[in-house]
């Protein structure tokens, strides 16, 4: 082997195993905290702190807190309070704590048949869409997002079925677009909403019902349940999520001069 060839061979492995080094930090999440484009941020400025690297898997919050259950993943960062304390009960997930806040809207298009502008409460707004049989683009995941739907149908005494209502079984994002190119209504949480705003044609045609607050929280799954999850890095994880430096990236984070998510760690 020639000399030049041992120095290429000598250098590929000091990359190799220096790639092999760094630590893998497995995080299951809600499609919103991606397609907002939080994570883009916030994410690359844990690694440069800890030297790690983050592998995000962004789902339903249904499907993420499935795989922190099964031990698949370390964190879990989602938007569903209720399916979430309830794996926390069962012993699967530790150290919950609350990271941020937006709300959700529901938005369609500019036309509004349903009147759903018009609105006096988000049950209200559900059922002028089921009334009006508008089309309406469910995300139809298990997500925290179609756990909310599901709850306001619940509230206006409505099972919601046939023609008009298309259930997607994708993440928000792909919802938005699809809901643009049927011209129908869909729920979204804001962050996304604000994120597709100048991609899409819908708009925010009702808000602000106290039922559409969305809190988000982060838990780090056991590792009693899971011995080989890597709960080290995890804590690191929401210890930095929760620091000022976490929370003030969350706080400035913005999209067309409007914030998307609103830290709950710190004022």
């Amino acid at each position: 082997m020639t000399l030049l060839l041992r120095l290429m061979a000598a250098a590929f492995l000091v990359v190799s195993l220096s790639a092999s080094a760094v630590e893998h930090l497995k995080l299951s999440t809600t499609t919103s905290t991606e397609n907002s484009g939080l994570l883009a941020v916030l994410n690359p400025a844990f690694e440069a702190v800890y030297g790690v690297k983050v592998d995000v898997i962004a789902v339903g919050t249904g499907k993420a807190l499935k795989l922190g259950s099964r031990g698949d993943v370390d964190v879990v960062f989602v938007h569903a309070p209720a399916a979430e304390l309830k794996y926390v009960e069962q012993g699967d997930f530790i150290d919950r704590q609350a990271v941020m806040h937006n709300d959700f809207v529901l938005i369609g298009p500019a036309t509004d048949i349903a009147n759903v502008a018009e609105a006096t409460s988000a049950v209200d707004a559900l059922a002028r869409l089921m009334n009006s049989k508008a089309r309406f683009v469910s995300r139809g995941d298990d997500s925290g997002t179609h756990k909310k739907e599901l709850a306001l149908w619940k509230a206006a005494g409505v099972s919601p079925k046939g023609g008009w209502y298309i259930q997607a079984g994708q993440g928000m994002g792909a919802v938005i677009k699809m809901a643009d190119e049927m011209r129908a209504y869909t729920l979204t949480d804001r962050g996304t909403q604000i994120a597709f705003a100048e991609k899409v044609d819908l708009r925010v045609l009702y808000e602000g019902d106290e039922r559409l607050f969305n809190p988000y929280h982060i838990m780090a799954v056991n590792p009693k349940r899971h011995g080989h999850v890597n709960y080290a890095l995890a804590t690191q994880y929401i210890q930095f999520v929760n620091s000022e430096q976490g929370q003030s990236i969350i706080r400035d984070f913005k999209m067309l001069g409007q914030p998307l998510f609103y830290p709950d760690a710190i004022k």
